[in-house]
């Protein structure tokens, strides 16, 4: 595990409680996906923000562990709101699975935490972070499965292995490919879970399962920035630009570079969909729910209209609904070229041949249409977008 040599001297603090107790409690950042930067400590008062490292202007990630608290109840205060529409979640088993603990626990920048007598390793987070090890739990899970298969796109500049996932009809040449890309922007994890369904509705023992296993093969990239998700950075608005900005011209992330390479080459004419799975701004109306980004052009945004009048159909029942209502069109809000879409993944695969949507997928962090986001609703409203894009593809679109 390579964390940075600051996160190391930095952010892993030790203190000690004025109180005559013998136990001290520990807080770091010195983990997969970790982000925290330490003020001070004042009894059980902590003092803290996100570290924007390379970040150019603000934005919202942190993720730290607490350890040698038990039995305390500890005052967390953030140098400024970075809270989702859910409050901090909250980790009691090493990250493997997180809940929110509930905006109302917010009061003035600051939440406050009682830790069982018997807590030991206990993480918060503004969301719920999805690193390689949590990919490696979901591959393992289905190991057995011939229909799914891990390959490597590239190395970073850090030396990390970038997976490409395989899934749907492996053998033999298919009618129809998809491709998906996650983590442009490392701090948006909710898009990992989005995806783990996606995978799932296409591995499943149903007839959508069975009619993706027998016309179209997937690839899928679900840490676009690798280094970025495994040391906790925020991703978005990296200095000099960041991953989602780096397909103008000649690409300055290895990840980017391969894309660019594999996929004019692997597509074959057969590629109909490229999805780039995001989550939006941390709050607020319009990044609280579930909506495509358009480009502008006009018969790749008609046919993304087309994709989104069946998910709304389709996820009428579902634990997170979708509207159509709520895409962002080209020009509205910050969907415009000055904000940089010229240079997006999503702009730059609307140039291969015989591709019918090439979009960006917003799901937000914690509520979407006023229902929570959690990695379970993610994952149910991935495999809903996967029957969506069945019946388009089924439709001839």
């Amino acid at each position: 595990m390579k964390h940075r040599l600051r996160a190391t001297l930095c952010l892993v603090l030790l203190f000690a409680v004025n109180c005559g107790r013998a136990a001290d409690f520990e807080i770091d950042a010195a983990f997969p996906g970790g982000n925290i930067t330490v003020d001070r400590v004042e009894g059980e008062a902590v003092f803290l923000r996100q570290d924007l490292r390379d970040t150019l202007g603000d934005w919202f990630y942190w993720a730290f562990r607490v350890r040698g608290a038990a039995g305390r109840t500890l005052r967390f205060t953030f140098a400024s709101d970075k809270f989702a529409a859910r409050g901090p979640a909250i980790s009691t088993d090493g990250g493997i699975t997180w809940r929110w603990l509930g905006r109302e626990v917010v009061k003035d920048r600051t939440f406050s935490h009682s830790f069982a007598p018997d807590a030991g390793d206990v993480r918060f987070s503004m969301g719920m972070p999805y690193t390689e090890a949590n990919l490696k739990r979901f591959l393992q899970r289905h190991a057995a499965d011939v229909a799914l298969r891990t390959g490597t796109l590239c190395r970073t500049l850090k030396g990390r292995t970038v997976e490409l996932l395989r899934f749907g009809q492996l053998e033999g040449e298919p009618r129809l490919r998809v491709f998906f890309t996650a983590r442009h922007h490392a701090c948006e994890m909710m898009a990992n879970y989005e995806l783990e369904g996606i995978i799932e509705a296409v591995l499943a023992q149903d007839e959508i399962g069975g009619w993706f296993r027998e016309n179209v093969e997937f690839r899928a990239v679900p840490f676009m920035d690798k280094d970025g998700v495994e040391d906790g950075d925020q991703g978005k608005n990296r200095a000099p630009h960041d991953h989602n900005r780096d397909y103008a011209g000649e690409p300055i992330y290895s990840t980017v570079a391969a894309v660019k390479k594999m996929l004019p080459d692997w597509s074959g004419g057969k590629l109909r969909i490229a999805l780039d799975l995001h989550c939006p701004a941390l709050r607020g109306r319009e990044h609280e729910l579930i909506h495509f980004v358009g480009g502008p052009e006009a018969d790749f945004w008609q046919r993304a209209t087309r994709l989104s009048g069946l998910l709304e159909e389709l996820s009428a029942n579902s634990p997170l609904g979708f509207r159509e209502r709520d895409n962002l069109p080209f020009g509205k809000s910050w969907n415009n070229v000055q904000n940089g879409a010229a240079r997006t993944f999503a702009s730059w695969a609307r140039t291969l041949p015989n591709l019918h949507i090439a979009t960006t997928l917003e799901l937000p962090y914690a509520v979407a249409g006023g229902q929570e986001v959690n990695a379970e609703s993610a994952r149910a409203f991935g495999r809903t977008l996967a029957a969506a894009i069945r019946a388009f593809l089924m439709a001839g679109n």
